[in-house]
């Protein structure tokens, strides 16, 4: 029960944490983008940004399907079962490494792609802020427009190491203190 509760304050953390990431965006996108000028290099940044995105974005998916594929057959196929893993079944194992090694690196996309989104958005309006208004103005916007980021990975985090954790705890034979053994692949993937 004490470790049902733990993970369900894991969970509401990292969902509020998403949340609040999203309530600054919504801040920061209320202010001011500046002149038309200021608004016409911004939107040049945010081109080459989102096409710089999608091209790394590409990439890493390339590089993560073999690599799981890799990291499964090594675990289940190539290793083989030893008497100290965390589960029964050599293939069980693969099976949670390479799951994790997903989970991670698709936190790691969606992190990395609203951060991105946030700084792309918040740069103008920083700069608008100090051109327009005063440097505090502007610095509280550079802040809150990178807290987005900051705050998104670590909640991103949390949420897929503790949706891995649970899901371990309801499908697989592993005692709860092993389970970390199962998601080492998440910090691989992130």
């Amino acid at each position: 029960m004490k470790e049902l509760i733990i993970m369900l304050v894991v969970m509401g953390v990292s969902i509020g944490g998403v949340i609040f990431s999203f309530l600054l965006a919504r801040w920061v996108l209320k202010h001011d983008t500046g002149t038309p000028e200021m608004r016409a290099i911004s939107d040049a940044i945010k081109e080459g940004a989102e096409a710089f995105l999608r091209r790394q974005y590409k990439t890493i998916i390339y590089i993560s399907i073999p690599f799981a594929i890799a990291l499964f057959v090594g675990y289940g196929i190539i290793r083989g079962h030893k008497s100290f893993d965390p589960v029964s079944s050599a293939i069980e194992f693969a099976l949670w490494i390479a799951l994790s090694f997903v989970a991670g690196a698709i936190s790691s996309l969606i992190a990395g792609y609203v951060g991105m989104w946030a700084s792309i958005r918040s740069n103008i309006r920083a700069a608008a802020a100090a051109a327009r208004k005063s440097l505090p103005d502007a610095l509280k916007i550079a802040l809150r427009g990178g807290a987005v980021s900051g705050i998104m990975v670590v909640s991103m985090s949390l949420l897929g190491i503790g949706g891995l954790y649970i899901l371990m705890e309801l499908f697989s034979t592993a005692e709860p203190t092993k389970i970390p053994f199962l998601i080492v692949g998440y910090g691989f993937g992130a």
